[in-house]
């Protein structure tokens, strides 16, 4: 089993910057991938980015490229999600999750553990 505790949600004017975090503890697989995902009240669940595991291959979702930033930290079992520029839009619930893919998925039904998010908020 994995688990995952995303960290580092909080509110933010516009343009300004924050680091969220993810730490995943218990088994996990050579072939995977880490993602993010957020939820804004009243819409669906979206894709933000996601990163393979072993490989260090990234994608982004077109409304954060050239703003956001993965990385990974394999002896730590942990990723970063480097928010900059952020705009009202941005304001969500952000999860974190992960999955056996073994490449940068970004669909939801490509992961299978879930954490229990974290609130950015981004004032105009």
């Amino acid at each position: 089993q994995v688990q995952l505790a995303e960290s580092g949600g909080r509110w933010v004017q516009a343009g300004g910057s924050l680091r969220l975090s993810c730490a995943a503890s218990g088994h996990t697989f050579s072939s995977s991938a880490l993602g993010w995902f957020r939820q804004a009240p009243g819409k669906e669940r979206e894709f933000v980015a996601a990163i393979s595991w072993s490989g260090g291959r990234t994608r982004y979702a077109d409304f954060v490229k050239g703003r956001f930033t993965l990385s990974r930290d394999n002896s730590k079992n942990m990723v970063h999600l480097q928010m900059n520029s952020l705009k009202p839009e941005d304001t969500a619930i952000y999860y974190c999750a992960f999955g056996g893919a073994g490449y940068p998925a970004d669909g939801i039904t490509e992961y299978g553990y879930w954490g229990q998010g974290t609130q950015v908020t981004v004032s105009s």
